[in-house]
């Protein structure tokens, strides 16, 4: 990533279980106690996924803890978010995703300037047999890239 990002979390089940076709980068509306809890890491999204209506796509399933320090005015952990991007944006996702088979999904989130950002994955379902064919396909890389390595010892 560029100079100025820090990583906050990476969704690396995605990639395991999605063939990534596309990725998108996206802002995220946010409440103010979410964007603290957002610095502190306490966010939660193993099932989430994005979903577009009405020529806005939102964010589901992503779970922000609550900010300890709050009081009255926190926010409600499970609510949608609202993602950002531009209409032509939009409507390119919106065709693909009414494709068969495609779907939405967060792939990680990230400080850019110091606003929250998401990569937005275009992704569709791998089967068990292509799942395994990539673990195959990494193992035979390394195993490649370690003989290479000794060769040069």
């Amino acid at each position: 990533m560029a100079e100025g990002v820090k990583i906050i979390a990476v969704n690396r089940r995605a990639r395991h279980d999605y063939a990534v076709d596309d990725t998108y980068e996206c802002g995220i509306e946010l409440k103010g106690t979410e964007v603290k809890s957002f610095r502190d890491g306490k966010i939660s999204f193993p099932d989430a996924w994005a979903e577009v209506s009405e020529g806005e796509v939102w964010l589901r399933s992503l779970s922000i803890a609550e900010n300890p320090f709050a009081s009255i005015f926190n926010h409600d952990p499970d609510r949608r978010k609202k993602l950002l991007l531009h209409r032509d944006e939009i409507k390119r996702i919106h065709r693909r995703v009414e494709e068969k088979g495609y779907t939405l999904i967060p792939l990680q989130f990230y400080f850019k300037k110091g606003r929250v950002k998401v990569e937005l994955g275009l992704c569709k379902g791998k089967k068990s047999f292509d799942k395994r064919a990539d673990i195959r396909d990494r193992d035979l890389k390394r195993d490649v890239e370690r003989e290479f390595r000794h060769t040069l010892s």
